[in-house]
């Protein structure tokens, strides 16, 4: 199997928490981070461009996606201009529709003609990536997050869309596919074997990549080694 350095698909830091956005950060094999406001809502965030502002002080040099907050599109409007004018490394994510189920694509369509680079998030069915591709600009970077790992926990495998999602950004060069909510370790490399541009990985699977190529019966060892220390520890007798 691939090392993690052999791997085509770009790997990206999801997450809210400060320290660990910069720990990740520190490691090139990290091109690229995520956050969304349910991350920082559970972090204790409270003012949303301070803390915004203070991670762009320090992650300069990395692609940083931020979010709207709005349910309306003439508010997110604003919020998306105003996101965008932080840094030249920050992509402004649009949900795909607001919770009234309308849909984004007129919003992202003039952002993208304002040169605004976006990431349109919270996408699951192929009919929505397809809707998305034709509102993008093809000479202004954006990402399109499907979120596979969501797809799967409805016992639908997200593969196959995840292949026609990779075909039809085809059309727009500069567009990249983002495979959002990984659930597994595992997730890492099925994207990368089917093309997908990037992957958002938490802090919790990223610490798992020192296990990658790790030999089986070893694991399996250190599995009964861990059963045992654990009833040891309990103290449980029969």
């Amino acid at each position: 199997m691939k090392t993690v350095e052999q791997l085509n698909i770009k790997i990206f830091a999801d997450g809210a928490n400060k320290e660990g956005m910069l720990e990740m950060n520190a490691k090139p094999f990290i091109k690229g981070l995520t956050t969304n406001p349910t991350l920082m809502n559970k972090a204790g965030i409270r003012d949303y461009k301070s803390f915004a502002l203070e991670i762009l002080s320090e992650i300069k040099d990395k692609s940083i996606s931020f979010e709207v907050f709005s349910d309306d599109f003439t508010d997110m409007e604003r919020q998306a201009e105003e996101i965008a004018s932080w840094g030249d490394n920050v992509y402004v994510k649009i949900p795909i529709t607001n919770t009234k189920r309308e849909t984004c694509f007129a919003l992202v369509e003039k952002l993208a003609s304002q040169k605004i680079k976006v990431n349109v998030t919270a996408l699951m069915t192929v009919a929505q990536v397809r809707d998305v591709v034709t509102v993008l600009q093809p000479d202004v970077p954006s990402y399109i997050s499907v979120f596979a790992g969501r797809i799967a926990d409805t016992g639908r495998d997200p593969v196959p869309l995840m292949k026609e999602a990779v075909d039809l950004l085809k059309s727009s060069p500069c567009a990249e596919l983002i495979w959002a909510s990984p659930r597994e370790l595992l997730n890492i490399f099925q994207a990368d074997s089917i093309g997908c541009h990037i992957i958002t990985v938490t802090n919790d699977i990223l610490k798992k990549l020192s296990q990658v190529g790790y030999d089986l019966d070893e694991y399996s060892l250190d599995t009964v080694k861990m059963f045992y220390s654990d009833a040891r520890a309990a103290g449980y007798t029969l």
